[in-house]
């Protein structure tokens, strides 16, 4: 049976004051219980999950990502970024993950891994610091699938966390490809073309 505690009591535990808790709790730190009469209380899983340990063995994983080697830089400062939002938010992090490669790319290696561990209900949480360090598009599809299997997707949303012109290199990419099959359908429809109105011999 799950150990429960009233606010002086969890307040107690954890060195701190009952409007300290309040103060988390809008700081989306943690959340208290309530009971059928509106009663606040806090659970043993909390206090362990403020001490950094994790009762459900679920983990929580931060993802971060750049487009190039080039960009070690961005790599970098994408992880401070998130190491203190982490931090300011009372995070206890598990694995710290990243990966080099577009946004538009799926089958990166580290984000592949991660989705699987979603799937196999092994992640409670992935923070990431913009939609876009996840996947360029389709995000949507992504949280929907992380919801199914019981994972929350964190953005923190820092807008400088996406660089413009790695935005302006995916869009180039998706304009290359979508030419390129439209030349390559005219191409063919023309080759086509050619056979139909070839002289029989």
């Amino acid at each position: 049976m799950t150990t429960i505690y009233t606010p002086r009591e969890f307040a107690k535990l954890v060195k701190r004051t009952p409007l300290t808790l309040r103060r988390w709790e809008k700081a989306g730190i943690i959340q208290a219980y309530r009971t059928p009469t509106n009663r606040r209380y806090y659970t043993h899983e909390q206090y362990l999950a403020l001490l950094g340990q994790n009762p459900t063995g679920r983990k929580t994983v931060v993802y971060y990502r750049v487009s190039s080697a080039g960009q070690k830089p961005d790599r970098q400062r994408q992880k401070q970024a998130l190491e203190q939002f982490c931090v300011a938010s009372g995070r206890a992090v598990d694995d710290w993950i990243s990966d080099i490669g577009s946004g538009l790319n799926f089958s990166r290696k580290n984000f592949t891994a991660l989705m699987d561990a979603v799937e196999r209900g092994e992640i409670k949480e992935i923070v990431i610091g913009h939609k876009d360090r996840l996947v360029r598009f389709g995000y949507e599809w992504f949280q929907a699938f992380c919801e199914k299997h019981g994972t929350t997707l964190t953005v923190m949303n820092v807008e400088s966390l996406s660089p413009e012109q790695e935005m302006r290199q995916d869009l180039l990419a998706i304009i290359h490809c979508f030419s390129s099959r439209l030349y390559g359908l005219r191409k063919s429809k023309k080759t086509l073309q050619a056979i139909v109105h070839e002289p029989t011999p």
